[in-house]
């Protein structure tokens, strides 16, 4: 898996207010939002586009429109939805695709409780949309589904990232040809023994959302 950190210092500055425990949740929702559409400039260099011609107002001129099957945009509910609309201005052709799943605290394992995504996905570049990678379980859950309805390219956008959920991400698609990449504003240390990042910035849905 390829990894990009993302270094930019508007990236920091966001993702710092973010960890602050006394941001509240309409800052948080917002500044999360911000930083998405950063993070998506650097995760979307590798788009695919096809060639055109247009008219200006003095002659005609070569350029790129976004190729055909566009690009799919796959929020991991339920905080990827705050990640959603982040991406989708960048992308605003893109289709969206729905993904439910949930972590189980006590084996750390991710759990499938809705789709709501294309049956086929062949030919489809993937954009997966989730706040943190952790443990690493939930986002190879993810893009195992997606390869498995067809998807052939997928780009994780994710606002944390541990080493532990990078290595799981290493040793669950060492044997793929398809590409995965990561792109994230920053890795942070470590997990602790609940499976939580450090320092990382809490539960990222309960922070968008309020507890539910």
């Amino acid at each position: 898996m390829e990894t990009l950190v993302v270094d930019h210092p508007l990236v920091a500055h966001k993702l710092t207010v973010l960890r602050d425990v006394n941001t509240d949740s309409p800052t948080f929702r917002r500044l999360a939002d911000e930083l998405v559409t950063l993070l998506a400039y650097e995760a979307t260099r590798q788009v695919r586009t096809t060639d055109v011609t247009v008219n200006t107002p003095v002659a005609a001129a070569p350029g790129v429109r976004l190729a055909q099957p566009y690009p799919l945009v796959v929020p991991i509910l339920r905080a990827g939805l705050g990640m959603l609309d982040g991406m989708t201005r960048l992308l605003p052709t893109a289709e969206v695709g729905f993904l439910g799943m949930i972590r189980n605290e006590s084996t750390l394992k991710a759990e499938t409780y809705a789709t709501r995504l294309p049956d086929d996905l062949s030919g489809r570049q993937v954009y997966v949309v989730d706040p943190m990678l952790a443990t690493g379980g939930t986002l190879a859950a993810a893009i195992e589904f997606l390869f498995e309805r067809g998807a052939d390219d997928v780009t994780a956008l994710c606002l944390l990232a541990a080493p532990e959920g990078i290595a799981h991400m290493d040793e669950v698609f060492a044997g793929t040809d398809r590409p995965i990449r990561l792109v994230t504003a920053a890795l942070d240390e470590r997990l602790n023994e609940h499976g939580y990042i450090v320092p990382g910035l809490g539960d990222a849905g309960d922070r968008l959302y309020g507890v539910v």
